[in-house]
C-alpha cells in the first residue's frame, strides 16, 4: 500500500457497526461517500479507509497496514496480546458478552449446572476461546471449550455444548433460540486504536482524529442503536 506519509489509513470494521462507523468517519471530515458506494470493494487509498472483519483489525494495525481502526472491546480482550494503543471509548454497538444456556422448566437445573454436578466439566461451544477460558477460570469452573465459527446458538439445541459463550445486543436471538442468559461476562462498545509508532510519528493527526471524534460521540445523534 502507498501512503501519503502525513494522511492517516484507518481500519473500519465490516459488519454491525460499519454504519455507525462511517456516520462517524463523516462527522470528523472523512468523506465515506466512496466506501458507501461500493460494497465489496474493501481498499479506498483516495480517503484512507481500508475495510475489514472486527477481528482483523488489530492485526492490521499492529503491523502498521493502518494507522489507526475501529473494533470492538471484546476482540481487543479476545486479542490482548496485540500491541496497539487504545485511544478512545467511542460507545458505538453496545453489546454484552454472556454465558447462556437453553431454557428449562421451573425449578430445574440448567444442562451446564448439571453437567458440572455430574461430570465435574461442561461443554461451552465460543467464538472467543480465551475470554470464555479466562472467565471459567476465575469462577473455579471446569469446562471443554468448543470454538465455533457459524451460529453459536445451535450450539446447545444439537448436543454439541451445555452452553455458550457469545455476544448479544438486546438478547432476541438467544431468546428466539429458546436461550437464557445465566451470567454476563463483560460490556463492549467499539473502541478506536493506533499502531504504536504511527501513534509517535503521526501523533499530531491521531490526536486531532481523537478529539473530533470524541466531540461527534458526545452529540446525541450517535446515540448507539442495538443490533441483534
Amino acid at each position: 500500500m502507498t501512503r501519503d506519509p502525513g494522511k492517516l489509513t484507518i481500519a473500519v470494521p465490516r459488519g454491525a457497526m460499519f454504519g455507525e462507523s462511517l456516520d462517524l468517519l463523516d462527522a470528523v471530515g472523512v468523506d465515506t461517500a466512496e466506501v458507501r458506494a461500493n460494497g465489496r470493494k474493501l481498499l479506498f487509498e483516495d480517503v484512507g479507509i481500508v475495510t475489514m472483519r472486527p477481528s482483523d483489525v488489530p492485526t492490521y494495525v499492529e503491523a502498521g497496514a493502518a494507522d489507526v481502526g475501529i473494533t470492538g472491546k471484546d476482540v481487543l480482550t479476545e486479542q490482548e496480546e496485540r500491541e496497539v494503543v487504545e485511544l478512545l471509548d467511542l460507545g458505538l454497538g453496545p453489546c454484552s458478552m454472556v454465558f447462556a444456556t437453553v431454557r428449562t422448566p421451573e425449578g430445574q437445573p440448567d444442562p451446564a449446572a448439571e453437567a458440572l454436578r455430574r461430570l465435574g466439566v461442561m461443554r461451552v461451544a465460543t467464538k472467543y476461546y480465551k475470554i470464555a477460558l479466562r472467565y471459567f477460570e476465575e469462577t473455579g469452573r471446569a469446562v471443554e471449550i468448543v470454538e465455533v465459527k457459524g451460529s453459536v446458538e445451535l450450539a446447545p439445541l444439537t448436543g454439541l455444548a451445555e452452553a455458550i459463550v457469545d455476544l448479544t445486543a438486546t438478547g432476541n436471538t438467544l431468546r428466539e433460540n429458546g436461550l437464557v442468559i445465566r451470567e454476563e461476562i463483560l460490556t463492549s462498545t467499539a473502541r478506536l486504536i493506533a499502531n504504536p509508532v504511527s501513534h509517535k510519528l503521526k501523533s499530531a493527526a491521531i490526536d486531532e482524529l481523537s478529539r473530533r471524534m470524541r466531540a461527534a460521540v458526545a452529540d446525541s445523534s450517535f446515540s448507539p442503536v442495538p443490533g441483534g
